[in-house]
Parts: structure tokens; C-alpha cells; sequence
């Protein structure tokens, strides 16, 4: 099947349409395609037209997606371009995918030059204002996130916003160290000018390669959030990630509006242990070993900052990190963390044993399974190695334990669980149903085939749990849509992501027509920067398949809805497949041959209304509904750069989070957390506990009157 993909993919003809007449684009000195980007460009959008799943044209429309995520994914907050460089990129918006279907990258690569000699300026620009006097009196505002407003008119109105950028810089240097001494100010200022000093160093060094992918994943994105194009580098890197090892703190990093951003917490890693830091958590410094000085890393290049948090195991790192939903001026918590070695390929489900008081009285056992994604060994699958690594082995010792531990509930936990294999989702539906269908998936030609389990038995069929979030993605949803249609179990949680989409990753050397190669081998042009072993021209992945549940409907952009709903910071308009503009509709095939255990629909509806009862008085609750309406707050804040106000707030945001951990302490019989001491760590899942109580209402309701 695989080669039967790899030859439609090969013989797909690159034909150039006619084009419209280009635009004549100034000389602006900076940096230019190769030979390779222009010819990459043309098969990729080859590939994009022809082979893909969604086969979308490159027209005008496409063009305008193109610009917009060129456009945002450069400047997206609107601090460097001004409108004169929009007015003047309107001529080129149109003609982006035509262009680049023709390999003519001139325009977007003019885009990019333009952008690069703007941030340089305002860099230059806020590296000098660092020394001159600024008036703390004046009840002026900072407003980082201009996604909203207007671009810049004139460069006077730019400089101004990074003055009062520089302001609020030193403001957050000073109210952070708590020192206001000539000396400690002296050093603030260094630490500031050293900061503008090395983004301008890194900004210089971009190249054509770097241009290339910002480029490539405009376009890429236009049609489909999950199909990317990565140049050798970057496909040498995500290569290196799909092996599943790491060397660091065990996290996936983003750039959030000049902010690193925990993406992604990889299970196992020190951060998953520190249990502290949170997705969508800012790492605003880094320091090494224990007493290495801190480092701001706000505004850096993404791989800066990362080369400056990953290092060799047992070494230590400490972070600054800005909470998830807090305002950037918020007082920082400080981390350490010891670098390890996380061989993601040996991460195993895990399990506890909650003991949950039931509304009857009496105590019962709920068994936790938190499986951070699902994986398997092939190689040693390939090599017959009784003893291989899966999901569903470990799952299935672990269910064995547990009934000898004679625990009342199984719960499920797949929050964060971004997916992984799939053949593991369905063989792990298998434990808890009998034979059948598991999952459709239809192909680029319509061919839907029904994967299924055809195992007879189960291995729990006892009351069961599973947890979902707005994170949990791809086979996660397979699962958890297949124990929910056959009515197999409780579904608990936020709305899933809704990735229903399957991508294969497909070296571009394997595809690349021959006229291509004929064109490249005639340029003579050698990369420098194509690490040893990288693919040479680069690689795709590419949206092949589309997954359906068991009941016809689609996973993709609606995702899994549980039957007990929790409240979710994490909003469907800022998260998950339904916030991708490009991706693909949710839609519906005909119903697979399954048979349903058990009609949830009466039981989920008085498990819900026992759930809202017992959350109406607590305090976990309370709280999970602040971090909520903090987190949906406008993000276009304005912050004061009067220092007496500044400190106010910052210092408000500190005593609210005091209160709040001293009162959980309270709760627990623990003993508050005094000033000046270290935080102290907070073992604390609102949901996972009610999650579990849950479980107890359907045993004592429900389960033990069958």
C-alpha cells in the first residue's frame, strides 16, 4: 500500500498555470531563495494540489490565507511593521500561491526582509532609550499584545511603544530583584542592554533556510494545520523527537507572543515529576547549575532559548516561569530542574489506587491508569521479542493488579495524551469491549476501512472511567469515542481536541520529480546547513486519511464531548482543531456494524446532577473557575508604568496566590507557607478527585444494583 503512495506521489506532474503579472519588488539587500527553496516549493504544492487529502488549488483565496499567516506568524502582536510596509505587501496578496506554485518566492522573501530590517530598528532603537532618564511618576500604560489595533502609522509612533517597552522592562527587573540601590539599578540596565544586545546578534544571523520554513509553514498551514513541510535541518530535528528521546527538562516549547511558552509536557521529564509547571506556562530566565546567574530569554529566537534550557543530563537549570492566564509583569516563580535523558519509547502507563468516601458512607477503590500516550516497541515487535514495550501490555498487568488489589472503578485518565499508535487504541479498546469494529479511516480515494478488535473477551468489565481534556488528541479520541459509543463507560472532562486527521512523514528525496533533480544537479548549489544524515531536499508531512468513530461521525474539528463536563481554561476558540481556520470539516459516514453494552444516556444525565451538587460548595472548584475567567480575560491588557502602580499589581498578583495555596494547605491540615520561604508544591487535581467521586456515585447507584 505504503509504495503504491510513494509512486502516485512520484509521478505527480507539477504543471505551472498561467500566471498573473507580478509585481516589480524593490531591491531591499537582504536575503534570497535558492535554487532549492524555488523547486522545494513547487513539489511541495505538487504534493499539496494532487496527493493530499484535501487536494487544494492554488488560487487567489489560498493566496490571502498565505499572506495572513505569513503576515501573523511574523509580527503577530503588530510591534515592528507599520502600515506603510502592509500598504505596500497588499500588491503581492493575491499572487503568494501562484508564485510559489511557479518556485517565484521573491515576494514572500521580500516580506520577510522587511519584517527582519523593522525588528532590527526597533531593537536598535530600545537599545538606546536603556540609558536615558525615564520619568516612573507619569501614569502612562504598556500595552504588550497590539493583535487588535492598528499597525504603527509612523516610526515615531513605533519608537514610542518601545520606549515605554524599555520602561516596563526595567520596571520588571526592578520589582523582580526587589532592589532599588544604584548598584542593583546599574545592573539592571546591564542585564536589559545585554538582552536587546543578543537579539539583535541573533536576529542577524537568520538565513535563506530559516526565511524558507517560516515561509513554507504559511503556506503549509493554509491548507491544513497538521501538514508541514520541514527543511533539512528542522526534519533532521523532528526526526530526532519522533525517536522519543530528549535531553533536557522534558517539554515541547513555542514562542507566545516574544514569550517561551510550555507547549507541550512530555510525560516522565523532569517538569512532568516537578509537577509545578503547567501547560502555557512562560519561562521569562534561564540560570545554570545552582547558582548560575539568570538569563532573560523574552524575545529570543525559539532554538536560542532552547539551546539554553536543554543540556546533558544531571546538570541543573533553574526557570523563571510566569503561570499560565497571569500578566507578564507577575511575580516569577523559580524552578530547578535537573536535566535528564527521557526515552519517551519506555514511558509506561502508571497507576494509583484512590480511596474515595462514598455518599453511602463507606470507602471504595478507585484504580487510576494515566497513560501519556500510546506507544509501542516495533523494532522489537519486528524482531519477536515476547517481552516487547505497548500500551496495552502494560495496561492489561496493570488491570491484572488491580483486580487483585479488588478495586471498585477503573478510571482512564488521557488528558494531555496527544495520541500516538494507532493499532495500540484499539488493541487497549479491546480490554474493556468484546470483538468489533473500533475506528473507520478513509483515504484520499474515499476507501474506508474498519479497523477493529478481534479479541474475544475482556479484561475489565467492571465501572469505567475515562478522562479527556481539551490536549487529548488523535487515538486518544479513537478510545475514548469507541468506550463512549458502545456505552462502555463514562466519558469525564473538557471537550477533546479533534485531530481526525492521518499524516504519514514522507522524505522529499523519495517524491522529488526527475526534472527537479535534473534542475538542482545543474544549479550546483550545495547547502551549507544540511546537518550530516538529514534528509536532503527536506520532508513532508502530509494529511492522507480521515478518522471516523465507530457511529459514522467524524473526530475532526468536534473532537470527543464528555458525559460529565468540567469547565476548561483552555477555550475551543484559542485551542484545538476547531481554532485552525484551514482545517478539515467535521463530517459523517454511515454507521459501522457494532452492538452497544449499555445505553448511558439515563445513568450520565443523574451522574451529572449528582457531580454539580457536591462542586457547588468547594473550594477546588472555586478556585478552577478563577484560573478559568483569569485566563479568558482580554489579553490586550494595559499595564501601568507608574512604579507605585506597578508594584501594586505585581504585588496584589503575589499576595492572591499566597492566600490561595495557604487556604488549599488548610484544607488538607498542612501547615501555611511562610514569607520568604520556597513555594511549597501543591499535589492538588480538582479534576482527577471528582473524577474519582464520580465513579463512586455510578458503583453506588448504578453498578452494585445490576
Amino acid at each position: 500500500m505504503f509504495r503504491k503512495l510513494i509512486f502516485a506521489l512520484f509521478v505527480v506532474s507539477i504543471v505551472s498555470c498561467g500566471s498573473k503579472p507580478r509585481v516589480a519588488l524593490p531591491d531591499d539587500g537582504g536575503l534570497k531563495p535558492s535554487t532549492q527553496h524555488q523547486i522545494i516549493a513547487k513539489e511541495v504544492i505538487g504534493l499539496l494540489e494532487n496527493a493530499s487529502y484535501k487536494k487544494v488549488k492554488m488560487n487567489d483565496s489560498v493566496s490571502g490565507i498565505i499572506y495572513d499567516n505569513l503576515i501573523k506568524g511574523l509580527d503577530q502582536s503588530k510591534n515592528y511593521l507599520i502600515q506603510s510596509d502592509i500598504d505596500e505587501f497588499q500588491a503581492y496578496k493575491s499572487n503568494l500561491a501562484q508564485d510559489m506554485k511557479d518556485g517565484d518566492l521573491s515576494a514572500a522573501f521580500h516580506i520577510f526582509n522587511i519584517y527582519k530590517k523593522r525588528y532590527l530598528e526597533r531593537m536598535q532603537y530600545a537599545l538606546s532609550e536603556i540609558d536615558k532618564t525615564h520619568d516612573f511618576t507619569k501614569d502612562e500604560f504598556y500595552q504588550p499584545n497590539r493583535e487588535k489595533l492598528g499597525w504603527f502609522k509612523t516610526d515615531a509612533e513605533a519608537n514610542d511603544q518601545w520606549r515605554k517597552r524599555v520602561k516596563y522592562d526595567l520596571l520588571n527587573l526592578e520589582t523582580a530583584s526587589g532592589k532599588s540601590t544604584d548598584s542593583a539599578k546599574t545592573k539592571q540596565v546591564e542585564t536589559l542592554k545585554k538582552r536587546y544586545v543578543n537579539l539583535i546578534s541573533q536576529t542577524k544571523k537568520y538565513n535563506s533556510n530559516d526565511a524558507f520554513q517560516i515561509i513554507m509553514q504559511a503556506l503549509t498551514d493554509a491548507v491544513d494545520p497538521h501538514t508541514s513541510y520541514f527543511n533539512p535541518s528542522y526534519a533532521q530535528a523532528f526526526n530526532e523527537g519522533m525517536a522519543n528521546t530528549f535531553e533536557g527538562i522534558g517539554a515541547r516549547l513555542m514562542i507566545d507572543n516574544e514569550a517561551v511558552s510550555i507547549n507541550e509536557i512530555i510525560p516522565g521529564g523532569p517538569i512532568f515529576k516537578d509537577k509545578t509547571i503547567q501547560v502555557n506556562d512562560k519561562i521569562i530566565a534561564v540560570a545554570q547549575g545552582k547558582d548560575g546567574e539568570f538569563e532573560d530569554i523574552i524575545g529570543w529566537r525559539l532554538d536560542a532559548a532552547v539551546a539554553k534550557i536543554k543540556g546533558p543530563k544531571g546538570t541543573i537549570v533553574r526557570l523563571k516561569i510566569i503561570p499560565a492566564g497571569q500578566p507578564m509583569n507577575s511575580h516569577p516563580r523559580i524552578v530547578s530542574l535537573v536535566r535528564e535523558k527521557i526515552v519517551v519509547e519506555e514511558e509506561s502507563a502508571k497507576k494509583e489506587i484512590m480511596n474515595i468516601k462514598g455518599s453511602d458512607g463507606k470507602m471504595y477503590k478507585v484504580g487510576v491508569i494515566n497513560i501519556p500516550k500510546f506507544y509501542m516497541d516495533f523494532d522489537a515487535y519486528r524482531r519477536r521479542d515476547p517481552n516487547y514495550k505497548s500500551t496495552t501490555r502494560d495496561v492489561r498487568l496493570i488491570l491484572d493488579t488491580l483486580k487483585q488489589a479488588k478495586v471498585d472503578a477503573v478510571l482512564i485518565d488521557l488528558r494531555f495524551n496527544g495520541g500516538g499508535s494507532l493499532p495500540e487504541a484499539i488493541d487497549l479498546t479491546g480490554l474493556f469491549i468484546d470483538k468489533g469494529p473500533v475506528v473507520q479511516v478513509r483515504d484520499t480515494k474515499n476507501n474506508i476501512d474498519v479497523e477493529e478488535d478481534k479479541n474475544a473477551g475482556v479484561t475489565w468489565d467492571g465501572p469505567l472511567g475515562v478522562m479527556i481534556n481539551r490536549f487529548s488528541a488523535s487515538a486518544s479520541e479513537i478510545f475514548a469515542g469507541a468506550i463512549q459509543d458502545y456505552g462502555r463507560g463514562v466519558i469525564l472532562g473538557s471537550q477533546s481536541y479533534g485531530k481526525g486527521t492521518v499524516q504519514s512523514a514522507i522524505d522529499m528525496s523519495r517524491v522529488i520529480s526527475p526534472t527537479s533533480r535534473l534542475l538542482l544537479k545543474a544549479s550546483g548549489e550545495k547547502d551549507p546547513d544540511t546537518p550530516e544524515g538529514a534528509p536532503q531536499y527536506g520532508q513532508i508531512n502530509i494529511t492522507l486519511g480521515k478518522f471516523y468513530r465507530v457511529n459514522g461521525s467524524s473526530t475532526q474539528h468536534k473532537g470527543v464531548t464528555p458525559d460529565i463536563t468540567f469547565p476548561s481554561q483552555f477555550s475551543a476558540e484559542k485551542f484545538g482543531e476547531s481554532s485552525e481556520k484551514s482545517a478539515l470539516p467535521w463530517d459523517q459516514i454511515q454507521s459501522s456494524n457494532f452492538k452497544k453494552v449499555a445505553d448511558m444516556t439515563g445513568v450520565d444525565k443523574q451522574l451529572e446532577t449528582l457531580h454539580e451538587t457536591r462542586i457547588k460548595n468547594s473550594l477546588e472548584y472555586k478556585y478552577l473557575k478563577e484560573d478559568i475567567e483569569e485566563a479568558q480575560k482580554d489579553e490586550d491588557v494595559k499595564i501601568s508604568l507608574e512604579l507605585n502602580k506597578f508594584k501594586k499589581e505585581k504585588d496584589d498578583n503575589l499576595k492572591k496566590n499566597r492566600d490561595r495555596i495557604n487556604a488549599l494547605l488548610k484544607l488538607q491540615g498542612k501547615p501555611a507557607w511562610e514569607e520568604g520561604k520556597p513555594q511549597p508544591k501543591m499535589d492538588l487535581d480538582f479534576v482527577k478527585d471528582e473524577s474519582a467521586k464520580v465513579m463512586t456515585d455510578y458503583i453506588i447507584n448504578f453498578a452494585n444494583k445490576k
